[in-house]
C-alpha cells in the first residue's frame, strides 16, 4: 500500500469530500493535516480519526489568506517531517445567472476556487522540490468541462483550475511532482448552502439529495490516485452519478 505513512494536507476538510477523504486516508495509514475555516468541526474530525486509530492534526485555515495556507503546510512539515500530498479541496459554489449581478459572490469564487488553489501550490512546491517529489491534487468539477446557464462564473473558476493543474503537471513532472484533478458531478455535500438564489439552491439541493454521488465516492477516487506507485501519475478522474446526463 502506497498510502501508509504519507503526510497529506487537506483543505476544505471540515465536511463533505474533504472530511470523507481525511477519514479514508487516515484509515489506510496516512498522517492527515486538516485545514478549514470551522475549527470546531476540524477538532471533532481529528477526534474521530484518532479514536479510530488514525493520525490527524488540524489548523483553522481560510484559503483566501495566503499566510494561513502556508501555515497549514508548514505545520505538516514541522509535525510529521515532510509533505507528500497537498489536496486542494476547499471550494464554494454560489451559482446564479449573470444578470442578477451577484458580483461579491463572483469575487468569492475567484478568491477561494482559484487563488486558494494557487496559494496551496505556492506553499507546497518549494517543499516538494527540496524533498525530490510529491503530489498535488485539486477538486475540480464536471463544471470544469461543461458550462450550463447559471454556472458561468463557477464553471469559469473550474476551467481555470483544470488549466492551472495541467500546466503544473507539465512543469513539475521533471521534479517527480504528480498533479491531478478529481472532477465530480453532482455530489451530496454542503456546497449547495453557499447558493443565495433560492430557486437555484432548492433545485441543487434536490438533485444532490435525490441522486447525487456521496462524498465517499469522491474520496475513493482520491485514495486511488494517492495509492499509485511513484511512476504512475493519475492526471484526472471524472466521475458522475449514473443518472447525470451532462
Amino acid at each position: 500500500m502506497m498510502i501508509k505513512d504519507k503526510v497529506v494536507v487537506i483543505t476544505g476538510a471540515s465536511s463533505g469530500i474533504g472530511a470523507a477523504s481525511a477519514k479514508a486516508l487516515a484509515a489506510k495509514g496516512a498522517q492527515v493535516v486538516l485545514g478549514a475555516r470551522r475549527g470546531d468541526r476540524l477538532d471533532q474530525l481529528v477526534t474521530e480519526i484518532k479514536q479510530a486509530g488514525g493520525q490527524a492534526i488540524a489548523l483553522p485555515t481560510d484559503v483566501t489568506k495566503r499566510e494561513q495556507v502556508q501555515a497549514l503546510v508548514d505545520l505538516a512539515v514541522s509535525h510529521f517531517g515532510r509533505l507528500d500530498v497537498l489536496y486542494n479541496n476547499a471550494g464554494v459554489m454560489p451559482i446564479s445567472e449573470l444578470h442578477l449581478l451577484k458580483v461579491n459572490e463572483w469575487d468569492t469564487m475567484i478568491d477561494v476556487n482559484i487563488k486558494g488553489v494557487l496559494y496551496g501550490i505556492a506553499a507546497a512546491l518549494p517543499i516538494m522540490h527540496q524533498q525530490g517529489g510529491g503530489q498535488i491534487i485539486t477538486t475540480d468539477s464536471v463544471a470544469g468541462h461543461v458550462v450550463h446557464a447559471n454556472t458561468a462564473v463557477y464553471a469559469g473558476t473550474k476551467f481555470a483550475v483544470r488549466t492551472i493543474m495541467e500546466g503544473l503537471r507539465q512543469e513539475e513532472s521533471k521534479h517527480n511532482i504528480r498533479a491531478m484533478i478529481v472532477s465530480p458531478g453532482v455530489v451530496e455535500t454542503e456546497l449547495y448552502s453557499t447558493i443565495t438564489d433560492q430557486q437555484t439552491r432548492d433545485s441543487t439541493y434536490h438533485n444532490q439529495r435525490t441522486w447525487g454521488l456521496k462524498a465517499n465516492d469522491v474520496a475513493n477516487a482520491v485514495v486511488y490516485a494517492i495509492d499509485q506507485p511513484a511512476n504512475v501519475n493519475i492526471n484526472e478522474i471524472l466521475l458522475r452519478p449514473t443518472p447525470q446526463e451532462h
